[in-house]
């Protein structure tokens, strides 16, 4: 459950860190593509490229910001990181709140997925092969595409929303939690639990869990004083009782902040990511 969303606004800017490497010579850089319009708004990604011909999968790069602020380039290094190892990376940007409340978000991640697929061809990716990875609001957006993707036949647009694969950190997965009066996410979720029940629950990713979902790697800091550990940790023991993948990665002595910053538990969910979209593993753990 998420606690308070303030702080975020501090963190996205602090995270500038991740903004575009230096001069890099295993990856290539393709800036401000767009991806979609949405309200008269061009929504843009970055591309971070391996030089190779592929075929690669594709993973694509949610930032945080309490649904509120951020910008694609907040995870650029993990961006990149990721694309070194031989994936097509693709950091978005998305619709914010309080301008844009949910759905709007999940739908901009979905329109990415889309994007990805169609444009597979043109650098040298599988569009069987895609998944997606986020901080705070953004691994909520990406467990959200892990257990809401459709397959092309039941995409209103065609194309499918299906991904393979998620990591998340500091994930927000429920929004029970909150007291029915409160009105902390209001600016989000449009008003207090009590308000907007079904809300609450159509933004909870805990609430669409179901066995066909696809599998998700979740990081989380120890003392996370924002987004609590329960949610993530009880989204994964529901997983493992559907006979979905997953692993939850605890970091001792971090709170949501440090989280973001250590790079065993990127590593760790990035060897997660590879299982799959290198098809070196089944999406269901051997009984």
């Amino acid at each position: 459950m998420l606690k308070s969303p303030l702080p975020l606004i501090v963190i996205s800017l602090a995270w500038a860190f991740g903004s575009p490497l230096d001069a890099e010579e295993e990856i290539r850089m393709e800036r401000n593509l767009v991806y979609a319009t949405k309200d008269k708004k061009e929504l843009k990604l970055d591309a971070y490229l391996p030089t190779g011909k592929g075929p690669y999968p594709s993973v694509v790069v949610i930032h945080g910001g309490g649904w509120m602020s951020g910008s694609k380039w907040q995870l650029g290094r993990y961006a990149a990181a990721l694309a070194k190892r031989g994936v097509n990376t693709f950091a978005i940007n998305y619709r914010l709140a309080p301008k844009y409340k949910h759905p709007a978000q999940v739908e901009d991640c979905r329109d990415a997925v889309r994007w990805v697929k169609q444009n597979s061809k043109k650098y040298g990716g599988d569009p069987k092969r895609i998944g997606a990875l986020g901080y705070s609001a953004g691994a909520h957006l990406a467990a959200m595409l892990a257990v809401t993707g459709m397959d092309a036949k039941d995409d209103p647009k065609g194309i499918g929303t299906k991904i393979l694969v998620a990591m998340g950190g500091g994930t927000p997965c429920e929004f029970f939690s909150l007291p029915p009066d409160n009105k902390a996410m209001a600016y989000w979720l449009g008003g207090s639990r009590k308000q907007f029940p079904k809300r609450y629950e159509d933004a909870s990713p805990i609430s669409h869990l179901d066995e066909k979902d696809s599998p998700i790697f979740f990081f989380h800091g120890a003392i996370d004083g924002l987004v609590r550990t329960s949610g993530a940790r009880d989204m994964s023991k529901k997983m493992e009782k559907l006979g979905i993948d997953t692993e939850f990665h605890l970091i001792e002595d971090a709170g949501h902040f440090a989280a973001v910053f250590n790079l065993k538990a990127f590593e760790a969910g990035f060897d997660f990511l590879e299982k799959y979209l290198h098809g070196t593993s089944q999406k269901r753990k051997e009984q």
